[in-house]
């Protein structure tokens, strides 16, 4: 028997091989086939089941292009309804593969369908479970994110309490908790870095396990600290649910390259919106005019689905060269299937054909920090919950999560300087402002840890409790 987690720290997301007797399970993969079709190759395994443990709201799934490609079947838990051909199992079913047993149970809570994988070895020993959202390392699954629901979050909350006391908590304490997501993902309010334990372990350290607490306290727990999820979560959770293009249709479209003059032409044509997927550093020193930054060397998915309202809306982008493939895929994952290609040659090939460039203005901590006189239109542009636990005193926080909802919060006439924990995020806010005629923002170098450094006025360090 082989069990490997296959982890992407883009997504915060872990999806799962397993092997016995040349017959493999994916559980929760990614929207790219090959990984997987690769490491079953590598065991000269067949891939016999694609498991999803819930239509997933934070990435697009490769369940129907895996199946399609392998001849698996596609296997959600019960009260599942998805709009392609998959098999939907009963609440303790057992599924064979090779000699060992993977049993459906049935876990509602985070979403209505949601189900955990009971893995039981060779000798009938229940080894290990595979939680999806409803239980992580030091958290549990959000209970709002599920699609066209009559249930309140507190009603799925109590169900999620009631799928853990009587489905999961009852294992073995020494049964392994390998859960969907880590650290970083807006699925849970406070996840831990760690991507496995042990149940026991579990029981004594996540605070939606204790033991004796009771349903209204759980209820509370779960859904206090809760901000709006990103606007692109119930679009991905309806595309797992009702089926979505080939893949390597999307790469294919996605992955042209494009002269400057093409280039321009398609988004005056297409009304394309326009990615640069570069550092903030190389950005600030000269972009296409209108570009919006997103840097690929982050959580760029995240930060697309977040701020990108129109899932289908034609993207073209600029890129390092040898990077462009993973930039369509990458968006792919989340759904952004109408990518139209990208810039030949890169922004320096831009910069060679003699068209308009253009810069942002920038500012080190501790040249802001000196100045004391800039300090009266400073936006920290991190979340709530990092605001609250620590801030420099004068700033207003206006969330880059939420900058589509706060542009009236802006004066086109006054003069901002902004700033992010280490300057990623404060560079894609400006970019945005820049796309839509707000010229006049300095963004400060190093973010909130270059300023704390340098001597800046903090607020009180409060212990977060979320970081949602």
């Amino acid at each position: 028997m082989k069990i490997e987690q296959i982890y992407t720290g883009c997504l915060a997301e872990a999806a799962y091989y397993i092997e016995s007797n040349g017959e493999a399970a994916i559980i929760d993969p990614l929207r790219e086939t090959a990984p997987y079709i690769e490491r079953a190759e590598k065991d000269g395994a067949k891939i016999k089941y694609v498991l999803e443990t819930h239509f997933h709201a934070d990435f697009v799934s490769g369940h129907i292009d895996l199946a399609k490609k392998t001849g698996a079947k596609i296997v959600f838990g019960p009260t599942a309804q998805p709009n392609y051909d998959a098999y939907v199992a009963e609440d303790n079913e057992d599924l064979k593969l090779g000699d060992i047993t993977i049993r459906v149970l049935h876990t509602p809570g985070h979403t209505m369908e949601s189900s955990t994988f009971l893995l039981i070895d060779e000798n009938g020993k229940e080894h290990a479970i595979f939680t999806g959202d409803t239980l992580f390392i030091g958290d549990v699954g959000r209970p709002d994110l599920a699609v066209k629901t009559d249930l309140s979050r507190e009603d799925l909350a109590a169900h999620l309490f009631d799928s853990l006391r009587n489905k999961i908590m009852t294992l073995p304490d020494e049964t392994i908790v390998y859960p969907g997501h880590g650290q970083g993902s807006a699925c849970g309010k406070m996840m831990s870095s760690e991507t496995e334990d042990t149940l026991g372990n579990q029981k004594k350290t996540n605070y939606a396990l204790r033991a004796d607490m009771s349903k209204e306290e759980f209820v509370k727990a779960v859904t206090d600290g809760l901000v709006a999820p990103p606007q692109y979560f119930p679009k991905n959770a309806v595309m797992n649910k009702m089926g979505y293009d080939s893949f390597d249709e999307v790469m294919e479209q996605g992955n042209k390259a494009l002269s400057a003059d093409d280039f321009e032409n398609v988004v005056k044509a297409m009304d394309a919106i326009i990615i640069d997927t570069r550092t903030p550093a190389d950005y600030a020193k000269g972009h296409v005019p209108g570009s919006i930054f997103i840097g690929i060397d982050d959580n760029f998915a995240t930060w697309v689905g977040t701020l990108i309202t129109d899932l289908k809306h034609p993207i073209v982008f600029v890129a390092d060269e040898g990077r462009e493939e993973e930039v369509v895929t990458r968006l792919s994952r989340v759904g952004y299937d109408n990518t139209m290609g990208y810039l030949k040659g890169g922004f320096d090939a831009w910069k060679a054909s003699g068209k308009e460039v253009d810069t942002v203005e920038e500012i080190s901590a501790a040249e802001f920090v000196k100045n004391k006189e800039v300090n009266d239109h400073v936006l920290d542009v991190r979340r709530e919950s990092e605001y609250n636990t620590e801030h420099m005193i004068g700033t207003t926080n206006l969330p880059l999560d939420f900058i589509n909802q706060n542009m009236n919060k802006i004066n086109d006439t006054d003069t901002y300087y902004a700033h992010c924990q280490g300057g990623y995020r404060s560079m894609v806010f400006i970019s945005i402002l820049k796309s839509r005629g707000y010229h006049n923002v300095t963004n400060i170098t190093g973010g909130f840890n270059a300023l704390k450094e340098d001597g800046a006025k903090v607020s009180d360090y409060v212990e977060p409790t979320t970081m949602l």
